[in-house]
């Protein structure tokens, strides 16, 4: 059973959380502004610097929310406060990528260039070292959005299990296929 609805978040210092009609959470910090619109159902406490989630009883929906809005709210109080970061490295001969404004220009080996509209809360940049694979860097305050347009960028050349060219997330660890080669 998962106990992560009953741990209270502390607020740190310079972020200030509002609780406005009894489910609306407002949270501003340093790094900019987010508001979570909680279940009518649940209670949000803010006492001595810390927010706590509260739910009415054991039924098993009211557990399952109460974790989730535990999560968002404590993700809105760290994006506000430190904010987040996803890089992703592109793999393949010839890939590349660049940036102007908040469009995204990339290279992926198609026979044409694919322009990729980055929202306005998320500031985007590309840093291309030579002897290495280009890094296009996603940062911002709202987890849920920098995840989603990470993915979406993800899409665009899925990694193939061979030679393993594709975007993928700095770190992440493809699966490899052995080819028909090595049947013999």
């Amino acid at each position: 059973m998962s106990r992560v609805g009953n741990k209270p978040i502390a607020i740190p210092s310079g972020v200030e959380v509002k609780v406005a009609n009894g489910n609306e959470v407002s949270i501003k910090g340093p790094k900019g502004a987010l508001s979570q619109l909680v279940d009518t159902e649940l209670t949000v406490q803010v006492d001595n610097g810390y927010l706590s989630v509260v739910r009415p009883t054991d039924q098993k929906r009211h557990k399952a929310l109460h974790g989730l809005y535990r999560s968002l709210l404590n993700n809105g109080i760290v994006g506000v406060s430190e904010g987040y970061t996803k890089q992703l490295e592109l793999v393949g001969v010839g890939y590349k990528a660049s940036t102007q404004g908040n469009v995204l220009e990339l290279s992926l080996g198609y026979s044409h260039v694919i322009f990729f509209q980055v929202p306005s809360e998320i500031k985007v940049s590309t840093k291309t070292d030579k002897g290495k694979s280009p890094i296009i860097i996603l940062e911002g305050i709202d987890k849920q959005l920098i995840g989603q347009i990470a993915a979406k960028i993800k899409s665009l050349r899925k990694v193939e299990p061979y030679k393993g060219k594709g975007i993928r997330f700095v770190g992440e660890v493809i699966r490899r296929k052995v080819g028909k080669a090595a049947a013999k």
